[in-house]
């Protein structure tokens, strides 16, 4: 079964800089907990343990945010500021943590491709942790997909519907329906423009592969701006038949984009930190 999720967090940040400038985009927090932290969290809470991180120059933060910081923790040890700890010591006991380096900026594709040691030779999900996804009084975005792989046991992107004019923003499918919320992939494009878009059905930041996916990418040509992209290498699996897109039931953010950074912001201050979760 599904034991591993990995985390591409290699990229530049480039939509919030300057703040990206010297701080991973994955440590922008929402309220008081980095974006990192909430997929990690996400991964956990859908039965994931190892956590597989592709990091690249600048990410260091990334490291040390789960790792025991001594000098804090004396600081603040029986004082009530201990308690804000809790949720990153919680997830340090529970996972254990393993990084490796991109070390050019290839695309998507190039970065799980970099994380292949890391999994092995095994099915494994993968979260973008920019894409935030909750859903409060119902399971996990991933959990909903790790239960579906358990019945179909094949690659599943998760999907939800967008503006036609916003697709060239995102990778698109079509194919056949087997429900309303599930789909039997048949083509997907990268970033098409609106009036070549196959739907408006996007693929967002989770995905469960299966480990044939590792090759499929290595033999993936360079596509769309230059960089290996994760969806040519998924078309190559759908034309098999093998490749599912689930439309998630909870609400999603955009958080590399400010707008969509700002929404999280207000929608987790409310559903979360105001009432102590």
């Amino acid at each position: 079964m599904i034991r591993k999720c990995l985390f591409p967090a290699a990229g530049y940040g480039t939509r919030f800089l300057p703040a990206t400038k010297a701080m991973p985009k994955e440590m922008l927090p929402i309220v008081n907990k980095p974006l990192i932290q909430y997929g990690v969290e996400e991964a956990h809470d859908a039965g994931l343990q190892h956590m597989a991180i592709v990091t690249g120059r600048g990410k260091r933060a990334l490291e040390d945010h789960f790792d025991i910081s001594y000098e804090l923790e004396h600081q603040i040890q029986g004082t009530d500021k201990e308690r804000y700890l809790d949720s990153t010591r919680k997830l340090i006991d529970a996972c254990t943590f393993s990084y490796t380096r991109q070390v050019e900026m290839k695309g998507l594709g190039h970065a799980i491709l970099c994380g292949q040691q890391l999994i092995g030779d095994e099915p494994f999900a993968v979260v973008l942790a920019d894409d935030l996804c909750v859903n409060p009084g119902g399971d996990p975005v991933l959990l909903q997909m790790i239960k579906l792989y358990r019945q179909f046991r094949c690659s599943i992107v998760a999907i939800q519907e967008v503006p036609r004019e916003e697709t060239q923003k995102y990778g698109v499918i079509s194919g056949e329906m087997i429900r309303d919320d599930l789909y039997r992939v048949s083509h997907m494009v990268e970033k098409p423009k609106p009036e070549e878009a196959p739907s408006n059905l996007a693929i967002i930041g989770r995905y469960i592969l299966t480990p044939d996916i590792f090759p499929l990418i290595a033999d993936t040509e360079p596509g769309k701006g230059g960089e290996i992209q994760i969806t040519d290498a998924l078309m190559k699996q759908a034309q098999r038949g093998g490749v599912l897109a689930y439309k998630f039931k909870g609400k999603r953010f955009d958080c590399g984009s400010a707008e969509g950074y700002v929404e999280a912001t207000n929608y987790c201050f409310e559903q979360f930190y105001k009432k102590g979760l």
